[in-house]
C-alpha cells in the first residue's frame, strides 16, 4: 500500500465548495488503496485578514503572539476538511502542528523544523483514517506555537513525507505543473514532465514562484519525490526528483526571470585585498541578500563593485553603501531599479558547450544590452534593462527550441 502526502494551498481550500472538492479528490486516492496525509494552508485571504486585525491593535506586536494568531487560519481549514471527509463516509482526524509535535527552533515567524513525531499519524493511517495536518506551524521545546514563514505549508508537507517515508509528496496549486517559463509571457511554454531537484532549486532561487526554495531543499536532502499538480484540473503534473538517466536531457530545461531586483554600484574604491568584504560585509550584516556580484578594475587601478539586491532592500543597501563610500574614499554610488534578471537553467549544460555564447548571440540579435553576467554549472544568468525582459524571454525560449518535447533514449 503506497503512502502519499498531499498539500493544498489557500486557493485550493478558499471556500467550502473547494474544500468539498479536495475531500472528493482525497477519497479518490483512498479508494485506490492509498494511505493519505493531507497538509493544508489557511483559506485564501485569511492570513492577511488576521495580520490586518493585529495591525489595528498596533504595529509592534510580539512575534510570539503573532504566531499564535496567524496559526489559527490553518486550524479552521483542517477542521472543515476533516468534517467534509467524515460527512462523505471517510474517517479522518485533524492535527495542529503542536498535536503532531512538529518540533521547531524558537525563531518565531521563521522557525525551522528540528524533529517530527510520526507515531500518532502512523496509528491513524493503519486504522484507515486520512490524517489532516495544519501546514506552516510547529511548536518549540517550551510549548510555544511557532510558524515556518513564507512557503511554510510546502515545507511541512515535505517534512512529513520524509518522516513517514512517503512514496510521494504532491503539492496542489493553481497551476498544473512546472513550465519551461511563465506561460503568461511565452504562449508556447511547455509543461515539464519531470525536472531535477537541482534545476528546481535554481529556478526557484531565480524567480520561479511555483515552489518555495526551502521545501525543494528539504525534498532534495531527504530524497522525497515531489510532484506539482493542479487542484482544478486533472493531469500528471511535474515530477521533481533525482537526475533520471533514462531521458536525454535538454540543454536548457527552463527560463526563470525576476523583476524584483535592483542594481547598486560603488566606483573608485582601492583595488586591494579585502575590499570586497569591506563593501559587502556590512550589507550582509544588515541581513540583506546579495545576488549577482561583479568586481572590475579601472585603468587607474581603482576598483568598481556592482551587485544586485531585492528592490525592498535597495534604500537600506544604498544608505549603507554611502557610508562605506565615505570610509573608502569612493568616487560615487549609483543605483538602478530598472533592471531584470534572466536565468537559463538545465543539467544538460554539464555536457553541452556554448550555451552562454548562444544566449549572448540571441540577445545581441534583439539589440538587448547585457549589464551583468554570472554562471554556475547548470545556470547562466544575465541582468538587462527591465523593459526588454519579455522580448528577451521569448527570444531565448525560441532560440533553444524549448517548446519541443525531449527525446527518449532508446
Amino acid at each position: 500500500m503506497s503512502l502519499i502526502v498531499q498539500k493544498y494551498g489557500g486557493t485550493s481550500v478558499g471556500s467550502v465548495e473547494r474544500i468539498q472538492a479536495v475531500a472528493d479528490k482525497v477519497i479518490g486516492h483512498c479508494q485506490r488503496g492509498e494511505q493519505v496525509v493531507v497538509v493544508v494552508s489557511a483559506m485564501s485571504g485569511e492570513t492577511n485578514r488576521l495580520i490586518g486585525l493585529a495591525n489595528e491593535i498596533g504595529k509592534s506586536n510580539s512575534a510570539r503572539e503573532m504566531d499564535v494568531l496567524v496559526s489559527t487560519g490553518e486550524q479552521v481549514t483542517i477542521a472543515l476538511l476533516s468534517m467534509a471527509l467524515q460527512a462523505k463516509g471517510q474517517e479522518a482526524r485533524s492535527y495542529t502542528g503542536s498535536q503532531v509535535r512538529i518540533l521547531t527552533d524558537t525563531s518565531h515567524s521563521k522557525a525551522r523544523i528540528e524533529e517530527i513525531d510520526a507515531h500518532r499519524m502512523q496509528e491513524d493511517l493503519e486504522a484507515g483514517r486520512v490524517v489532516v495536518v495544519a501546514g506552516f506551524q510547529g511548536v518549540d521545546d517550551a510549548g510555544n506555537i511557532t510558524t515556518l514563514g513564507r512557503g511554510g505549508s510546502d515545507t511541512t508537507a515535505v517534512a512529513l513525507a520524509a518522516a513517514l517515508k512517503a512514496d510521494e509528496c504532491q503539492i496542489y496549486t493553481d497551476v498544473d505543473g512546472v513550465y519551461t517559463t511563465d506561460p503568461r509571457v511565452v504562449d508556447s511554454a511547455r509543461r515539464l514532465d519531470s525536472i531535477t531537484f537541482e534545476e528546481m532549486l535554481e529556478m526557484a532561487s531565480q524567480g520561479s514562484k511555483v515552489l518555495q526554495i526551502r521545501s525543494v531543499e528539504f525534498a532534495g536532502k531527504y530524497n522525497v519525490p515531489l510532484r506539482v499538480l493542479s487542484s482544478f484540473q486533472e493531469g500528471p503534473g511535474t515530477l521533481i526528483t533525482l537526475e533520471d538517466d533514462g531521458m536525454e536531457k535538454p540543454v536548457v530545461s527552463g527560463i526563470a526571470f525576476n523583476r524584483d531586483e535592483a542594481k547598486l554600484t560603488i566606483r573608485g574604491i582601492p583595488d586591494q585585498p579585502g575590499v570586497a568584504y569591506k563593501v559587502l560585509g556590512p550589507i550582509s550584516s544588515a541581513n540583506i541578500e546579495v545576488d549577482v556580484i561583479v568586481q572590475n578594475v579601472a585603468v587607474d587601478n581603482s576598483a568598481n563593485i556592482t551587485f544586485t539586491v531585492h528592490k525592498n532592500d535597495v534604500k537600506q543597501a544604498e544608505q549603507i553603501l554611502q557610508e562605506i563610500a565615505i570610509e573608502l574614499g569612493a568616487k560615487e554610488v549609483t543605483t538602478d531599479a530598472g533592471i531584470a534578471k534572466i536565468s537559463l537553467v538545465g543539467v544538460g549544460m554539464r555536457s553541452h558547450a556554448g550555451v552562454a555564447a548562444k544566449m549572448f548571440e540571441t540577445l545581441a540579435a534583439e539589440a538587448i544590452n547585457i549589464q551583468l553576467i554570472t554562471t554556475s554549472e547548470i545556470k547562466v544568468t544575465v541582468v538587462i534593462e527591465e523593459k526588454y525582459l519579455e522580448l528577451a524571454v521569448r527570444a531565448l525560449h525560441s532560440a533553444f527550441e524549448m517548446e519541443k518535447e525531449p527525446v527518449k533514449e532508446s
